[in-house]
Order: structure tokens, then sequence, then C-alpha cells
């Protein structure tokens, strides 16, 4: 049901830091020109963390109304109190968004016991509910016996990977049928030929057409037409991780002209080396001119 190449879209902001709704629906109308299979508006690449609430609501039902249907809208909404993704999930229902991302509560650092009965109380709103790994951020990885719990749950259909570790898709694959997306671009080749069904990614804002079609190559088991993509791109998936995403996605787009280069504090301007490898490597992968 969630198979394919789903972009962890960035939220552009004005120069005054408002919300930029106009640069936003043309990213999006990019990504479905580029023939993507869904967009996650509002993850961590879309700076979930520094949105009012408000905002977090009003990303999400944009971009329910721009993808109109044509492709399928994966709303981050998690939290790491329950009560916040509740709300959060239960706008999202009233958007229209197709399913929902969970992140692993981070912070507080519940027991295996409190994240089954987190994710549960969130799938039990009856939109379906991507888990989200990422121990990096979160300080723990969610535990193979919980997701092998949580994939009872017929609202409860898939699994962000994102911790570096192509042994948890098949540690998962083990134990339940769940869905598996890569987190991570350079990963998303290796994880699907051990049964990934595709991948959330941050390198498709800037190549989605290629990335969906890298996908669409290993899905389909031509891993050597996918390897061709991968290698072509990897520094690109490498370097726009130079800095903490979503920083050096931005500052790419920047570059590009696809949105103005404006962070929220605590995240800032990219630093000058980083911009120039970055820089390089667009050039280098025929996205910039010299």
């Amino acid at each position: 049901m969630f198979s394919g190449t789903y972009t962890a879209v960035v939220t552009p902001f004005k120069e005054d830091g408002t919300v930029d709704y106009t640069r936003y629906a043309e990213i999006i109308e990019r990504q479905i020109e580029a023939g993507i299979t869904g967009i996650v508006p509002v993850g961590t690449t879309g700076e979930s963390p520094t949105l009012t609430a408000r905002e977090h609501d009003e990303v999400v039902c944009k971009a329910v109304e721009v993808a109109n249907k044509r492709i399928k809208v994966i709303a981050g909404t998690g939290g790491n109190s329950t009560a916040e993704a509740l709300a959060l999930t239960k706008s999202a229902i009233d958007c229209g968004a197709d399913a929902s991302l969970q992140v692993t509560p981070y912070y507080n650092k519940p027991t295996p016991e409190g994240l089954y009965r987190h994710f549960s109380a969130v799938a039990d709103l009856g939109l379906p509910i991507v888990l989200y790994n990422i121990p990096g951020r979160c300080s723990r990885d969610i535990p193979i016996d919980v997701i092998e719990r949580l994939a009872r749950h017929p609202k409860v259909v898939a699994v962000k990977e994102a911790g570096g570790d192509v042994l948890r898709v098949s540690e998962i694959k083990d134990v339940c049928d769940l869905c598996i997306l890569s987190g991570d671009d350079l990963l998303t080749v290796p994880m699907i030929s051990v049964g990934a069904c595709g991948v959330i990614s941050v390198a498709s804002n800037i190549i989605p057409h290629e990335v969906s079609q890298m996908v669409k190559y290993a899905l389909g088991g031509n891993f050597s037409s996918a390897l061709d993509l991968h290698n072509k791109y990897y520094r690109l998936f490498r370097d726009l991780f130079v800095e903490v995403n979503p920083v050096p996605v931005k500052a790419a787009m920047a570059m590009m002209g696809l949105i103005e280069e404006v962070y929220r504090l605590p995240l800032c301007t990219i630093s000058d080396s980083s911009r120039e490898k970055l820089r390089t490597t667009l050039i280098e992968s025929g996205l910039l001119e010299r």
C-alpha cells in the first residue's frame, strides 16, 4: 500500500520567517510532475520542531490540498507527548491525509510498553500510521518485539527505518510483514535488496525523478540500473547531511532557485566550508552550472 518513493518535503519560509505557501505549492507540483509516489510534510526535514501547532496543521492541510489525491500524503504528526500526537493526527485526518508518520517519542525515553501504548493510541484513531525509527534523534530504537506487537494492529502499515542499519530490515521481516521504508537515501538500494519497499527521501527534494526511478529499478529487480543511479548520486546523498538535516537540503534548493534560504533558530545558515562542499557536489552531479 505504501511502497515507492516519498519525499520528506522541506517547509519553505519567506524572508520575514513566515511559511511561504506559494513556494510550498510549487515544490509539491514539482514532485508530482516528477512521478513521486507521495510526500511527507512536517517531518524532520519539514522543520516540525519550529512550527507552531497552527502552522503544523496548516502545512499538512496545504499539502493535502495541493496533492489533490494525485499522490499520497503521509503527514508527520508524531510527538513525545501522546496527547500532542493524537491532536496533530486528528487534524491530519480532518485535512484528508492518507497516513501519518509517527516518530519514536524523544527525550522522555519511554519503556517498550510505553512505546507500544503510545503508537497504539494513535493507530486507534483509524488513520494508517508509519512507525518512524530514528535512534540518532530519539536516543533509542523501537524494539523489534514492539514492532511485532504493533504490526497486529490493522492501522500500523509500515516502518520508516532511519537508524543506518540494514540488518533491521531482515529482523523486522522475520517477525511481521510490514512495509519497510528506508529513511536514509544512501541505504535505499541495499535495504530494498533485503526486503524494504521504498524510501522516505531527503534527496528527492532535489532530484525527485532520479530517486523515484532508482527505487522503481530496485523494486523491479533491476539492481544494475538502480546501482548506476546510486553511484551517480551517492555524493549528493552523503553531502545533504554534511550538517544537520534540513540545513543542507534547504541550502541546495536555494542554490537551485527553488526556495529562499531561511531557517528558524536554533537551525541557522550552513557554514562556508559546508556550502562550498555542497555546491561542488551539485555541480559535479549536473544540477548547477560552474
